[in-house]
């Protein structure tokens, strides 16, 4: 098993690389592989709605959007992380998982998701409450913790310090863990997924 973490910030080892981190070291331990995806700091394009999707992923190719989905096809259970500047995630990484989610988004149904907004001082609760919609709208189990998933510093270093912080990831790992475990001995007993029903979409403009 294997769970894939998308690292939403531009700083590849700061605040959130290092909340992530703490997470997959006791992904390790409990026998569960992990990858950490950097977004990196080139510009990411906006979902325009073009509805040029196809099963590769986004229309654009200029980002690393594609990729990503390429590897959460493969993925068991996703992490999202974010820093948090204005009371809300990065809008880098809500862009990249527009595109992810409107192009593929039935490549991460029924697996576990969580995500872990790090922050100097406040602005986390929000941010968490936007990344979770994901998960909702996708038919995503959602992993919770000991606490919101959040981690405060201004850098890597202040993070560890965090030591609630740290616990709450090390205890979202552990859930992750059982809950990856469990959706395995469902599918070893034969228990088959929800058939989702699909066709009616209501519009409210006639």
């Amino acid at each position: 098993m294997k769970v894939l973490m998308l690292n939403g910030s531009a700083n590849a080892n700061g605040t959130t690389f290092t909340a992530l981190t703490e997470i997959g070291k006791t992904l390790e331990q409990e026998g569960v592989s992990y990858e950490i995806f950097q977004m990196g700091g080139a510009p990411v394009r906006d979902c325009v709605g073009c509805a040029q999707c196809s099963e590769k992923g986004c229309v654009f190719t200029d980002d690393n959007v594609n990729e990503f989905v390429a590897k959460a096809k493969q993925a068991d259970g996703f992490v999202f992380g974010t820093p948090v500047y204005y009371a809300h995630p990065s809008g880098r990484v809500l862009s990249f998982l527009d595109r992810v989610f409107y192009s593929s988004g039935k490549s991460f149904a029924f697996k576990p998701g969580a995500s872990v907004a790090v922050a100097r001082r406040g602005g986390t609760s929000s941010s968490l409450e936007v990344l979770d919609k994901y998960f909702g709208i996708s038919q995503m189990p959602v992993v919770g913790s000991t606490y919101w998933n959040m981690v405060y510093g201004r850098n890597g270093g202040d993070a560890v310090l965090d030591l609630e912080g740290m616990q709450t990831m090390r205890n979202l790992a552990r859930n992750m863990v059982w809950m990856l475990k469990c959706f395995e001995a469902g599918k070893e007993k034969g228990i088959a997924l929800p058939c989702a029903e699909r066709e009616n979409r209501t519009n409210f403009i006639r």
